[in-house]
């Protein structure tokens, strides 16, 4: 499952990152293997998605999300 799989107000554990995505960049924004992330909303037209991340919001793009593999954490 990838993160963009997730619907708003659904949370999942980052797995890993696919390489073609620029994951360095990610994780200096907090989004580190084995961290929860939330799925807040989607903007109207459906990109980007805005996300919780340790305890502050992030928006990235649906491309980016695709290529982030996380498990589903239950509610």
């Amino acid at each position: 499952m990838t993160l963009q799989d997730l619907q708003p107000g659904e949370s999942g554990k980052i797995l890993e990152f696919e390489s073609s995505v620029r994951s360095e960049r990610l994780m200096e924004m907090g989004m580190l293997p084995g961290v929860i992330v939330k799925v807040v909303r989607f903007a109207p037209l459906g990109d980007p998605i805005d996300l919780r991340v340790q305890g502050y919001h992030l928006s990235i793009r649906r491309d980016q999300a695709a290529k982030i593999h996380v498990s589903k954490c239950e509610s």
